[in-house]
């Protein structure tokens, strides 16, 4: 076999020599917020204006590069220039030919398009340099924002495919399973299960057909990391699954993807062609007698096709329904053969770990959780994107490290972890090391990486109902534990919000938890009270004074609000009881007015009317 091998170093010598004489390159996000924020036309004024002007490094010539996602997305549309070590933020169409004529051109960088420090309030020139990248550890992200992600070139210039090879030539599957077992890679999509032992149970069953199955549906609100790599570094994936499937004797595989990541999904195309027309995937991949061909399958988008069953039923053309278990994938899985299923994340730290070592990889992370994982952060923070740290990393240092804080200078509440299958964290978990075993001790756990930060105007009971209203609503209806029990959570939650809550509804809600919990056929089902049983133990005083009191503490929940007109402050002009769609503002003209509580919605009409701010909301 090592005699037939094309020469993997001298194909990556021959691209880099390639990309070397593009000259300089402008590299521009084409991740799907920056398209959304206008990139591709950015880069096609970049195209219009700089592709053949002579830079001031004297170079022969500027190439414009549209990338993927390069995680900073509160920043975008953002535009690096590696060679003039600068990265721009917030760039607009109009801003392009200031970037082009007076940095490209001059040397002269453009100060009001760089970063502002949210602490120092000065502009920060390099990527380095800015907290939000200068505090992580890229290794599943490394080449997401670096290269053109349509071309296998330049992802073979940072070393694609070269994993792939080291395992051909050592044409020994098992020392595959054993690098991934000594590494302590656990799966990056739910309850972090060791990713070599999967691997090792699906190789045990020998003889026949086996497939390697992605799992890409990443239906988690406000989640992207998945996505970010299938649009930004395709070529990671694919190498990491053609490894896994060499290692359990696979030739086939399907990547699952949810049917809303168009942009993904014309990424993995374009990059599953090429692949095969290069001999990295296909028959007889790099002159070796392995064979392996990848499908995309895309779904509808349910929530439940996250797991791995019902993923399994969406493939062969039934409803995405959970089956129950054993038989497990790895034994009976796809078209009824033994399966192996990674998600997206996990696959694409296999090629890195080949490469480098099992050592490497654990160098990293804590004990019993190795490595990097990668976070999508969002909600009330300075510093909004995708990001990447080593385990263990502290909830302090993401949100106000690579976070910047809090929006406005507000109040740290707690931050939602896992998606609607985790749980909350308050202020007195922000030095707790993030890993598996710490978050599920917490009542939380690592899900696929959402972190939704919260501040102090967070309602907590609101934010549990938000959850439970998702998971009821994606519930298949298969299990009576899950199809009721989070209709009847759900029922209770709204009741609460609403102010109609009772002090037996706590308890009550806690009763269907663990029916919940207990009772459930798949992961859904199981983890969909947690949200609840976490605000309710770090937060039940909120719960109570919804009941008790009749209030919500943030203000947020409208069916309680209390709204009145400050005496001292109504100049009586009627301007609210005329905007009062039902009559429920008092007073005559030049007097102070009142509000009649029996009758007021709640509507806040006159709270936006008032010319003199006399009205308050409690």
């Amino acid at each position: 076999m090592t005699a037939t091998l094309i020469n993997i170093k001298g194909e990556q010598e021959k691209v880099k020599e390639q990309i070397k004489a593009q000259g300089l390159r402008v590299l521009v996000c084409a991740g799907t917020g920056c398209v959304a924020n206008g990139s591709l036309k950015v880069i096609e004024k970049f195209k219009e204006l700089g592709v053949n002007v002579r830079p001031m490094t004297h170079q022969d010539k500027v190439t414009i590069v549209p990338t993927g996602c390069h995680g900073f997305c509160e920043q975008g549309v953002l535009v690096v220039i590696p060679d003039l070590d600068v990265t721009y933020v917030k760039v607009k169409l109009e801003d392009v030919e200031e970037i082009v004529e007076s940095h490209i051109k001059e040397g002269k960088p453009v100060e009001r398009l760089l970063y502002v420090d949210p602490k120092t309030q000065e502009h920060v020139f390099k990527n380095e340099e800015i907290n939000f990248y200068a505090k992580q550890t890229r290794t599943t992200l490394a080449n997401c924002g670096e290269i053109n992600a349509e071309s296998l070139d330049e992802a073979l210039a940072v070393g694609a495919y070269e994993a792939l090879h080291k395992v051909l030539e050592k044409g020994n599957p098992d020392w595959v399973i054993e690098e991934i077992t000594k590494s302590g890679l656990r799966g990056r999509g739910g309850g972090g299960f060791p990713t070599g032992m999967k691997w090792k149970f699906t190789a045990a069953n020998k003889g026949g057909k086996s497939y390697v199955v992605c799992n890409g549906d990443e239906g988690d609100p406000g989640a992207f990391m998945d996505r970010s790599v299938m649009e930004g570094d395709p070529h990671k994936l694919l190498e990491g699954m053609a490894i896994a499937g060499y290692a359990i004797g696979a030739d086939e595989a399907y990547i699952y993807v949810r049917a809303e990541y168009p942009l993904a999904i014309h990424r993995l195309r374009v990059a599953i062609k090429e692949a095969e027309e290069r001999g990295f995937l296909g028959k007889n991949i790099m002159g070796s007698d392995f064979n392996f061909e990848i499908h995309i399958k895309e779904g509808a988008g349910a929530f439940v096709c996250g797991e791995e069953t019902a993923l399994i039923a969406s493939i062969e053309g039934e409803r995405g329904r959970p089956r129950p278990n054993p038989p497990f994938p790895a034994n009976k899985g796809l078209f009824g053969r033994p399966t192996l299923i990674n998600n997206v994340e996990t696959l694409a730290n296999v090629a890195p770990i080949i490469l480098k070592g099992a050592d490497w990889f654990s160098s990293m992370g804590t004990e019993k959780s190795k490595g990097t994982k990668t976070f999508a952060l969002t909600g009330e923070v300075n510093n909004t994107g995708l990001i990447e740290v080593p385990m263990g990393t502290t909830l302090r240092e993401i949100v106000f490290d690579i976070g910047g804080g809090i929006r406005g200078g507000k109040k740290f509440k707690a931050v939602q972890i896992g998606g609607p299958s985790g749980g909350c964290l308050t202020e007195e978990h922000l030095d707790l090391p993030m890993d598996y075993d710490n978050l599920i001790a917490a009542g939380a756990m690592v899900g696929s990486g959402g972190l939704v930060v919260m501040n102090e105007d967070t309602c907590i009971v609101e934010v549990a109902r938000f959850f439970m209203n998702f998971t009821q609503n994606e519930s298949c209806g298969k299990c009576v534990p899950c199809r009721e029990g989070t209709k009847n959570m759900l029922k209770i939650l709204e009741r609460i919000v609403k102010g109609k809550g009772e002090m037996k509804d706590i308890e009550t809600l806690e009763e269907l938890a663990v029916a919940v919990k207990d009772g459930s056929l798949c992961g859904l089902g199981k983890t969909a009270p947690n949200p609840v049983l976490s605000t309710l133990k770090y937060f039940k005083d909120e719960y109570i004074a919804h009941i008790k009191d009749k209030k919500c503490p943030a203000g947020v929940c409208e069916a309680m609000k209390i709204i009145t007109i400050d005496p001292e402050l109504c100049k009586g002009c009627t301007k609210c009881a005329r905007t009062c769609p039902v009559g429920a503002i008092e007073g005559t003209v030049k007097n102070p007015h009142h509000i009649d509580q029996s009758k007021c919605i709640k509507c806040g009409a006159c709270f936006n009317s008032c010319p003199f701010k006399a009205i308050k909301q409690n």
